[in-house]
């Protein structure tokens, strides 16, 4: 097994995990995912074919990191929620994740939302309108950005070919 093997299979694995980590908080992500790109390209042997690779790829991991940023502004935005309730639902996520093993991030991040939108609005039904407001412009801005990792790896599974049969 050659250096360019080695290095096609860390940055597959790379590739991997990041798109596991749009969907998974505590797992790196879309940059993961770049990075990735980033040494095939240098270091897998691919020559040209991995530098197209890599701009194309990182194109879909740029617009998947803007899109979902964007996305899920724009949705807080419109109902009035506050960075501390998402920063709140953040820290009872990991917290959670500890607790409760595999559903506890997200358990977590619903109760501490919730709980952080009860303090702020001082109206239950007020707050599981906005927990609930806040958690879809969430899982919206993931889906997005998902998809567009998804567009990544695929990138980078065309170029594997296209370098292999090559």
């Amino acid at each position: 097994m050659n250096a360019e093997t080695v290095v096609t299979i860390l940055c597959g694995l790379a590739i991997l995990v990041g798109v596991a980590g749009t969907v998974i908080p505590v797992v790196p992500g879309s940059i993961l995912i770049g990075l990735g790109l980033l040494a095939w390209a240098i270091w897998g042997g691919a020559g040209t074919t991995g530098w197209v690779v890599f701009g194309v790829g990182l194109a879909f991991v740029l617009a998947g990191m803007a899109a979902s940023a964007v996305l899920t502004g724009r949705k807080l935005k419109q109902h009035s929620i506050p960075g501390r309730s998402v920063m709140a639902g953040l820290v009872f996520g990991v917290v959670g994740m500890f607790i409760i093993p595999v559903v506890g991030l997200f358990i977590g991040f619903a109760a501490g939302l919730l709980l952080s939108e009860l303090h702020r609005t001082r109206v239950f039904g007020s707050a599981v309108a906005s927990s609930w407001a806040a958690l879809k412009a969430t899982g919206l801005g993931m889906i997005v950005e998902f998809g567009l990792a998804c567009l990544a790896g695929s990138t980078w599974v065309i170029g594997l070919w296209i370098s292999a049969a090559a």
